[in-house]
Order: structure tokens, then C-alpha cells, then sequence
């Protein structure tokens, strides 16, 4: 009888018939690794990963395996989760904090893979503002360098011998440290709390790597928050808290809206920084005043003799009197901010805000903050303590001391001998591969917890996939060995019944969830404990400064920051925003110090701090860094991070000296030659654009509230006298938008250079990372760029350079002390695109919609675009940046299929030989249109956002279509006309799409020079 045929689903109703097993021997003998058994014979059979990846589907593969579906069972969207539409993006709110800046964030997800985080626009403290770090985190995610299963003696482990060695250990451990970096999250202190309660003699110790110890302790033990926005007069000693201070999202976004100038408003605050290196902050300050570290102290005691008396200190300075009186003249509405870990400054910085009258306006200590809890004498009682054996047992909570500590040789040496020793860091770091047991943690977006980093101010973190790895959240992993087998997830929603009440809960929950911030607290009131004197801290402060030697200062990069991160490509390719500079430190030297012992730029020098420890790191020009100083940025130097970060640079932390119990990043140094070159990959040294007009402009407030249609040049058609001047006569056809017509505008004022768009841009547009050598080789990929430009009051003639000095990459030889002026650079979109009318093949076109579009199938490489582009924004892509093995170990998450989740779908991969550069997020404006069209409307402002204006923590960038009279841009472009707006290089009449607004600084002189 002949059977009727068979009707299938999907290809899990066949994948395990002997047809199928048959023929998959047949064509995959030689992939085939593993041995199952099917009936009665024995069979070698490719795991279900392995075959999806030769039919063309690892990504697919992962992306199931992320969803805890078995690997060997692929789901056809037959059977489609209910959450996920195929095409569709799905954004879940969380929040970002790994001990460094705060983010509260929306992920957005694709067939269920996070592929991009955005500002959480309901935060309070972010307000949709977001970190380049914070942008690049979803990158991290998918890092194969992290440890994917339990180890014992750094060989893999099962779980359950894992957890029974360690319970039994921990038993007869007697003394236990905890150490952690701070922690936030109220949930996860109690779940300490009651791992303590189980074995009583715990010590949980927090450490900051950049420790605001003594801020803490001039305090009484309180951070105080900071209100920018409520200040007129704002002086930093030291503090960048645009970059890397405390909470730099939440401070930028309040000082961006005291530095907004337009026809109705025209007041700014006026901001004075004492530095010793060029600081973001530094950089956008009004008034500059390089400081060695060893004044900062008196320039701290002479500004408090001058607003509170009685201090004493000899230090004079004009600039510094003038703040002082500016102070006094704004009380109640000035802040003033201090970076040093000296508890003696912070003492003094704190009485001057206090008799200004700014407690309770522009500090807050009713409200602190708890983005620093790190306390520098408990760590350094417990180094002292393990290196002594009487700690028993030591659990490392993503915390990696014997790197990131000034004290880390110490605890590597003394950590094998310790009964127990265990790590919960995601991957084997340089504190992990030394402990018994790594037990690793989850990626904080495969997890639950709770955060609050202000008091009365909560978020919450949900996972957005499911686990990649056999990991288990360390909450979690603290639990177990407590002996409560309750999930994490049940724990925090225990907590929160006492946060959201009992009545109504799961609704409050679900609110809460959704939303990611909560206004309330879920931690105790932190109880003021005796401050430093403030008479006494003037006292200690007022020995004179030290003479005579070279002073060393380690800070922070805006990218890398402490290290932490660094095996992300995308960090380690951003350029330092004043440096321009990627992959790696090096040591910046003033300009006199490097001519005055004949260095070079790129020459490496070996650097030896005072208490005997040293780094060899390439020279490198700095451009207002304090005279007699050099300085080094930690973070890099890692050994065991993966393949993108290790020897990436040198280690500088150990060069930190203790003074007490509290970390100093100051110290004295000597330099010397090694005679060795390493050449620096920068970004801004590939063209120049100095001596064109226009490119970018800056005024006074001064002048603009004289006169605003002055501050802007115009380009001015030269005409005899009494004659007419002739109109502009152009090759290209003029267009006519009759439906859209899509612009940006940027204002210079608003912004800082923080580099956020430049990941946003990476992020949503798959742009390639290409590395060391082709950054060198000036073939970085970024669609968009951050021009540095330094501004003088002093005339080139000066500083002509001579000799050898003439081939530092610093060759604009700024005064001093430079001012600063950064300039988001990206396609203009012309409407006059020299670029269209060279392409041979028609690859870039012009859109009805006023879009400069890359056709990418059509372009043959030619480069005439790129020759002809006047902004030079165009990138060509000379290899497979995502499949060459060359740029495996500085591209590695990409080049494994779990990698390549982050690449966004919506945007095309571009091969070898294609010509790319930014295109207004077309798939967002497309995406954008389709959902109005489906309403039967058009869309609204605010809707279509570019990916760098949506994550700009300062609003700096507005995107929008011009053709709406009623769109942000429209009303800015209409206000500024006349004032502030202005094209780059308007004067060769390529007519662009992107607006620029003139600067302006707060100051009074403004004769200077921009070069």
C-alpha cells in the first residue's frame, strides 16, 4: 500500500531521521566531531552549531543559543516567540554602572540580541544622555575573552564541585573579604549583608581605582551631588567632570544648559579650571590656568583666604583673585569642585561652599551621591592584612586590585598563599588567573539588579537576552553559598515589595521595569560622621610647594577609563578628545620641556616615579600641559584581558604612591631617553585646514550681546567700489524638496567633545575598527569625527619651530595655553556634493530629500569622492575589515559568529574596496517614515532621530527635517539666522546640510587666534 506523503513544520520534525543523519555524514564527514548513537549503529554527528555555521547560519545558531533553546533544535518562526517580530526592534530599559559613571539606558534589541544602548530619556539624572563608555558596553557583551564556564585552578569545572569545595571551604575560613569596587545597587548589599549573616566574620571592602576617598572623608563620610545648572560661576580645581569626575552624563547635561546662548537668552556661566593636564573639562572651560600638582594645594588655601578669610598662603594669581570675586558676587548661585584625593584641599573646597551660601542650591548634601563609596584605609588595611595571612578566604567581586591597585604587586604575591581564594570577575583577569575558584558573572545585560547612584534616585537593570555562557550572576553565586537557593530575581523583587509597597505591587513592578527609574530609596540614610576642620586642613596646606623637580600626574581617558574595559575595540579606537590620539598612553610633555632636552615626538622614554617604579611609553606634545610636569593616563597595560587590550600601552598605576592611608596620583619623576621609537596613532594629523576661512568660529559673549549679527563671518564677494556684487555662479543644478528635506544643526557652545556620537555612529552603522598600525596609516573608518582646534592669543611668528622640532605632530605650536574649540565633522550632505559629480559609476547620488546617498554594490573604488570631498569625511574600506585575519587581534569580537550579533541588520556590511561614509541614519529615517505612513501622516519632529544627535549628552547635535516649519531645526536655523549660524567652508558654495553656531566664550579678551 503505498503511504501518503509527509507534511512538516519545520526542520526539527526531521533533524534527527536517519535520512537526514545520513546525508549530513555524506557532506560534513570531515566537521564532524561528535559521537551519538541512532538506533543500532554509531554515528559522528555535528553539533547543530557547528552545521548551522556551514550552511550560513552562526549568527542564527547564537542567537538560539541565547535564547536557551537547545543547540541541536533550530525554531522556525512558525513557532516564533511572542516578544519577537522578525525585523522589528524591541528596547528594554536598564541601566549601566560598572563602578565608573552612571547610565540609565534603553536596549535595543533584535531577534533577540542587544545590538544598541540609548539614553534613557525618563532618567532624571541622564535625561537620555549617554557616555561613549556606556555606548560601547553592548560590544562587550558579546567578548569571547570571557570566561564561559566555572574553573578550578583556571581549568573548567563542574558547578556543583564547585559550590561544595567552596561552602566547605568558607566554613573554616575564618576571616572573609569581600572586595568589590562601589556598589550601588541597594539589593546586592543585602545580599552581602546575609552572606555576612552566614558566616559572621565577613568584611565586605570597596575600592575605587580613581578613589574619592578624600572627598568622603572632608565630608563626613557624604559625597556631596553637584548641581551645575544652578551655577553662574563655576571654578574646578583638577576635577574633569566633563570626562571621567563622578557622573560625568548628569554634570554635562546640567552645564550644557548654563553655556546655551540665543536671541532670548543671552547669560552663560563662566567657568575657570586649575589643571595640570589639558582636561576635557579643561578644554571647555572659559578661563584655563595650568597648575603644577604640587601648587594645587595653595591655589585651593589662597582661594579660600580670599572668599572665607583667615587661611593665609602666598600664592597670587589674577585669574584666580578674579574667580574669588566672582564667587562672593554669586552666592548661593557658584560651585566649587575640587579632583584631588587630598582630604586637606576637599576640607578647604567644602568651606568655601559653604560660607558662599551654595549647601542646598548647587551642593547637595541631603541627597548624596553613592558613585563613590571606595574607602583608600580600609584597602590598604586589608592588603596589609592578606599579606600577613590573617584573612582566610578572599572573594573578588569584579574587582582586579593586583592590576588596578597601587598596592596590586603586593596582593599578587600574597594571593597563592591564602586558603582560599575565589573570583567572580567575568574572565580570567590578572586577579582571576591568580585565585582558586572563578565562579564568572554575568554580563550586566543578562542580568537583574537595581542601582541607585543619587539617593532617592533608583533604576533598574533587566536582562535583555538570556545568558551566552555557563555563567551565573554573582548575587546569585553569594546566595548559594549562603545557603538561600532563591533566585536573584526573586531576592530583588523581595526588596522592592518594600520600595513600591505590598498593595498593588505586581502593577507597580511591572511600571517600574518599563520605565527603569523609580523616584525613592532603597538604602539606608547615610549618617554624617565628623569632617576635617577646615582651619586645620589651611594649616597642613600651607608648607610651601615644591621646586626644582619634574611632577608626574596620572588621569583618566574619557574612552578607556580605568582599564576596565579595554579589551573593547571600540574604546580603544575612540581618539582622546584632546589628544586625538588611540590605541595606547603615552607621556605628555609641555612644548618647552621637549625642546629644552631636544625630544622628539614618538621618541619613548622611561619614566621612573619616586617610589622607585617606572614605565617606557612614547612622548608626546601636549599643548597646555602645566610647565615642569608630564602626565599619564592609567587603564592601559592590561595582561590578561583579551586579545584586543592586552599590552596595549604600559601600566601606570603602580607609579601612585600612598600618603597615609589615601592614594596619591601625583609624584616627582625623572625621564630619560631609551633611545626606542614608537609612533603614536593619532587622527588629526592626517590634513590640515589652517588658514581656510570659516571653518570654525568663535566670539565673546561680550560682542554678541553688542551686537549678535557680528559674531559670524560671512563670505563676503570682493567688488570694486559702488559696483553691485555679482551672484554666485555654480555648476551643480540647484534642487527643489518638495516633500522632506532632512539638515542637522550643531552648536559649537554645546559641544564638549566628548566622543558619545562618535560610538553612537559606530554602533548603529557597523563602522569597522581597523587598528594601530592603520590608524597610522590614516585609514581609521569613523563616519564621524571630533575636530580639535586650539585657539591663541599670540601670533604664529612666535612660534615658528626649528631643526628637528618641526616634525612634531603638534605643529600648530599653540600658545601655552591654548584655548579649545571642538567640531563634530561628518558628510555635509551638500546640495553642491563635489563628490557627485566625479563618481564614474554613479555610487553617490543625490536624494529628493536632500541626502548625499552611497550606493555601495555600484561603487568600484575609484576614490575620486574621496579627493574631491573639501571636509575629507569619506572612508574606503581597503580590506574585509570583519573577515581579514589581520585585524583579528584588534577586531577580535568580530571574528566569531557570537560576535557578529552586534552588527546591526538594518544597515549593509560594506566589502573590500567600497567607499562609505556617514548617511544621515537613512534606516532611520526610513523606518521613521514607514510608521507614519502606516498612520497615514507624517512624521512628527522629534521622531527621527540620527544616532549621534539621539545620544549626545548635551544636545548639541539637532536633526530634523527643515521642511517642517514647525521642527526644532527649523526654529533654531530661523532664530540663529543672521547670528550664529554658519556653513564650513561656505565660501566654495557646495551649499551644505549641516548648520554650525559660533561659539562663545565667556571672556573678555577676544582678539585671538585660531589655528
Amino acid at each position: 500500500m503505498q503511504e501518503s506523503p509527509k507534511y512538516w513544520k519545520g526542520i526539527e520534525e526531521l533533524e534527527n531521521s536517519p535520512e537526514f543523519v545520513k546525508n549530513a555524514l555524506t557532506e560534513f564527514a570531515d566537521f564532524l566531531p561528535v559521537k551519538e548513537t541512532y538506533g543500532s549503529s554509531d554515528a559522528v554527528v555535528a553539533p547543530r552549531r557547528d552545521f548551522l555555521k556551514l550552511m550560513g547560519f552562526g549568527i542564527a545558531a547564537a542567537t538560539l543559543a541565547s535564547c536557551e533553546t537547545p543547540v541541536r533544535k533550530a525554531i522556525p518562526y512558525l513557532n516564533k516567540p511572542q516578544e519577537v517580530d522578525p525585523g522589528i526592534a524591541n528596547f528594554y530599559a536598564s541601566t549601566y554602572f560598572t563602578g565608573q559613571d552612571y547610565n540609565s539606558v534603553l536596549v535595543k534589541t533584535r531577534d533577540g540580541r542587544p545590538i544598541k544602548l540609548e539614553g534613557n530619556p525618563e532618567s532624571p539624572l541622564t535625561r537620555g544622555g549617554l557616555s561613549a563608555r556606556a555606548q560601547a558596553s553592548v560590544l562587550s557583551l558579546y567578548d569571547g575573552a570571557r570566561l564561559q564556564h566555572f574553573a578550578i585552578d583556571r581549568k573548567k569545572a563542574d558547578k556543583a564541585k564547585v559550590d561544595n569545595e567552596i561552602r566547605a571551604k568558607l566554613a573554616q575560613a575564618g576571616r572573609i573579604a569581600i572586595v568589590s569596587p562601589t556598589i550601588i545597587s541597594p539589593s546586592t548589599k543585602k545580599v552581602i549583608a546575609e552572606f555576612a549573616a552566614r558566616y559572621p566574620n565577613t568584611e565586605h571592602v570597596q575600592y575605587d581605582v580613581v578613589s574619592a576617598s578624600g572627598l568622603l572623608q572632608a565630608n563626613g563620610g557624604i559625597l556631596p551631588s553637584y548641581n551645575f545648572g544652578q551655577a553662574n560661576v563655576i571654578v574646578s580645581l583638577g576635577a574633569d567632570f566633563l570626562g571621567t569626575w563622578l557622573s560625568p552624563v548628569e554634570f554635562a547635561k546640567q552645564y550644557a544648559a548654563t553655556r546655551k546662548v540665543s536671541s532670548d537668552k543671552k547669560t552663560m556661566s563662566r567657568h575657570y579650571q586649575f589643571e595640570t593636564a589639558m582636561s576635557l573639562t579643561g578644554a571647555n572651560a572659559d578661563m584655563r590656568v595650568p597648575v603644577k600638582p604640587s601648587e594645587m594645594g595653595a591655589v585651593a588655601l589662597a582661594l579660600y583666604n580670599a572668599v572665607v578669610g583667615g587661611g593665609g598662603g602666598s600664592y597670587k594669581n589674577a585669574t584666580l583673585a578674579k574667580a574669588a570675586n566672582e564667587l562672593k558676587a554669586n552666592r548661593g548661585r557658584s560651585v566649587v569642585v575640587s579632583g584631588s584625593n587630598d582630604p586637606n584641599i576637599q576640607a578647604l573646597v567644602a568651606a568655601i561652599n559653604q560660607s558662599l551660601g551654595n549647601v542646598g542650591t548647587t551642593v547637595d548634601l541631603a541627597n548624596p551621591s553613592l558613585v563613590r563609596q571606595g574607602s583608600d584605609a580600609r584597602m590598604t588595611q586589608l592588603v596589609n592584612d592578606i599579606k600577613n595571612k590573617s584573612v582566610g578566604a578572599v572573594i573578588f567581586y569584579n574587582a582586579n586590585p593586583v592590576y588596578d591597585h597601587p598596592m596590586g604587586a603586593d596582593i599578587a604575591a600574597a594571593l597563592p598563599g591564602l586558603p582560599l581564594t575565589i573570583s567572580l570577575n567575568d574572565r580570567l583577569d590578572e586577579t582571576g588567573f591568580l585565585c582558586k575558584y572563578a565562579v564568572p558573572d554575568h554580563h550586566y545585560l543578562e542580568s537583574w539588579n537595581d542601582y541607585e547612584p543619587k539617593r532617592g534616585y533608583l533604576s533598574l537593570a533587566q536582562p535583555a537576552i538570556s545568558p551566552l555562557f555557563a555563567t551565573r550572576q554573582a548575587q546569585e553565586s553569594l546566595l548559594v553559598w549562603a545557603g538561600n537557593n532563591t533566585s536573584y530575581y526573586d531576592f530583588l523583587r523581595a526588596q522592592w515589595r518594600g520600595v513600591l509597597g505590598t498593595s498593588g505591587f505586581q502593577a507597580a513592578w511591572d511600571k517600574a521595569v518599563h520605565d527603569g527609574v523609580v523616584m525613592g530609596s532603597a538604602s539606608p540614610a547615610v549618617t554624617p560622621v565628623t569632617a576635617i576642620d577646615a582651619a586645620a586642613a589651611a594649616a597642613a596646606l600651607s608648607a610651601p610647594a615644591k621646586s626644582g623637580e619634574v611632577e608626574l600626574v596620572l588621569y583618566e581617558k574619557v574612552g578607556v577609563g580605568n582599564g576596565s574595559e579595554a579589551n573593547n575595540p571600540w574604546l580603544q579606537e575612540l581618539p582622546d578628545p584632546v589628544s586625538k590620539a588611540t590605541w595606547g598612553n603615552y607621556v605628555c610633555v609641555p612644548y618647552d620641556m621637549a625642546k629644552a632636552n631636544g625630544w622628539e615626538q614618538n621618541e619613548v622614554l622611561k619614566v621612573t616615579a619616586a617610589n622607585g617604579k617606572s614605565v617606557e611609553l612614547p612622548l608626546l606634545i601636549q599643548p597646555g600641559q602645566a610647565k615642569g610636569t608630564v602626565a599619564i593616563a592609567i587603564g592601559y597595560g592590561r595582561q590578561r584581558t583579551g586579545k584586543v587590550g592586552d599590552k596595549v600601552g604600559a601600566n601606570a598605576l603602580p607609579l601612585a604612591t600612598m600618603a597615609g592611608n589615601s592614594i596619591v596620583y601625583t609624584t616627582t619623576a625623572k625621564l630619560e631617553k631609551t633611545g626606542a621609537i614608537e609612533t603614536i596613532a593619532q587622527t588629526q594629523t592626517h590634513h590640515t585646514i589652517m588658514d581656510r576661512k570659516a571653518v570654525v568660529q568663535e566670539a565673546t559673549l561680550a560682542k554678541y550681546i553688542e551686537n549678535p549679527k557680528e559674531v559670524t563671518e560671512y563670505e563676503k564677494v570682493a567688488t570694486p567700489d559702488g559696483l553691485e556684487a555679482p551672484a554666485r555662479v555654480s555648476l551643480w543644478q540647484d534642487y527643489e524638496y518638495k516633500n522632506h528635506h532632512w539638515g542637522m544643526a550643531i552648536d559649537l557652545n554645546s559641544c564638549i567633545g566628548c566622543g558619545s556620537c562618535v560610538i553612537g555612529c559606530q554602533a548603529e552603522n557597523n563602522v569597522a575598527v581597523v587598528g594601530k598600525q592603520e590608524v597610522i596609516n590614516r585609514r581609521e573608518m569613523h563616519w564621524m569625527r571630533i575636530d580639535r582646534y586650539y585657539s591663541s592669543d599670540h601670533h604664529r611668528d612666535e612660534f615658528e619651530t626649528e631643526g628637528k622640532l618641526a616634525t612634531y605632530a603638534a605643529m600648530e605650536n599653540p600658545a601655552e595655553n591654548p584655548k579649545v574649540i571642538f567640531q563634530p565633522m561628518l558628510c555635509q550632505h551638500c546640495n553642491h556634493a563635489p563628490c557627485e559629480t566625479v563618481c564614474p559609476v554613479l555610487a553617490t547620488t543625490h536624494s529628493s530629500e536632500g541626502l548625499n546617498q552611497m550606493t555601495y554594490n555600484r561603487c568600484v573604488g575609484t576614490r575620486y569622492c574621496a579627493n574631491n570631498c573639501p571636509y575629507k569625511v569619506r572612508r574606503f574600506n581597503w580590506f574585509s575589515y570583519y573577515t581579514n585575519e589581520k585585524f583579528e587581534d584588534v577586531n577580535g569580537h568580530m571574528f566569531t559568529d557570537l560576535g557578529r550579533m552586534v552588527l546591526n541588520p538594518d544597515v549593509t556590511v560594506r566589502a573590500r574596496g567600497v567607499m562609505e561614509k556617514c548617511s544621515f541614519c537613512v534606516q532611520r529615517i526610513q523606518l521613521g517614515k514607514l510608521e507614519a505612513k502606516k498612520q497615514k501622516r507624517r512624521p512628527k519632529d522629534g521622531e527621527i532621530v540620527s544616532a549621534c544627535a539621539q545620544s549626545c549628552p548635551t544636545e548639541a547635535i539637532v536633526f530634523g527635517d527643515m521642511r517642517d516649519p514647525e521642527s526644532r531645526i527649523s526654529k533654531l536655523l530661523r532664530r540663529e539666522d543672521g547670528e550664529r549660524a554658519f556653513h564650513v567652508l561656505d565660501q566654495i558654495n557646495v551649499q551644505p546640510n549641516i548648520t554650525y553656531l559660533t561659539k562663545i566664550r565667556n571672556v573678555e579678551n577676544g582678539n585671538e587666534f585660531v589655528i
